[in-house]
């Protein structure tokens, strides 16, 4: 395998001005993500927190909005190292497409950085898989979630 980029996409039954406004606003990145955001949706910096899975403490993500084209596209960058601001050689590039589908919306995720930043196979390996299976987890979420709102 590359582990190159990690590429998803998934229909949203909400239009894409809402399903934006789901990836975009803190009010709603908690209820299918699980990270108290504060980010701008417009380019600069800005960082998520949530608490940590063995239930020490919290993790503070530093993230880097590179582009928010409403309601077509939001990118951003994150998991840089602590205290360094984010580049293409130590941080990963979340790309979200949003385009008209089926009354709805198709979601297109791209995740992209991990060879760029030079670690050894495993952990490479290992960054890859971990985000790929979280995107498994979170995308479905996003998509219920922005459903829900519709619906409501």
């Amino acid at each position: 395998m590359e582990y190159g980029t990690i590429e998803h996409e998934i229909h949203i039954d909400a239009t894409p001005e809402v399903v934006y406004e789901v990836i975009t606003k803190p009010e709603h990145i908690a209820h299918w993500w699980g990270f108290d955001a504060s980010f701008p949706a417009v380019p600069g910096d800005g960082r998520m927190t949530r608490r940590r899975r063995d239930g020490r403490g919290s993790v503070v993500v530093p993230v880097l909005v590179v582009e928010a084209d409403a309601p077509r596209r939001f990118v951003f960058r994150w998991v840089q190292p602590e205290g360094q601001p984010a580049t293409p050689q130590n941080s990963f590039l979340v790309t979200f497409e949003l385009v008209p589908a089926d009354g709805g919306t198709l979601l297109r995720l791209t995740e992209a950085g991990f060879r760029e930043i030079g670690w050894e196979a495993a952990q490479l390996e290992a960054y890859y898989r971990d985000h790929s299976a979280g995107w498994d987890e979170h995308l479905p979420s996003l998509a219920a979630y922005a459903a829900g709102l519709v619906r409501a």
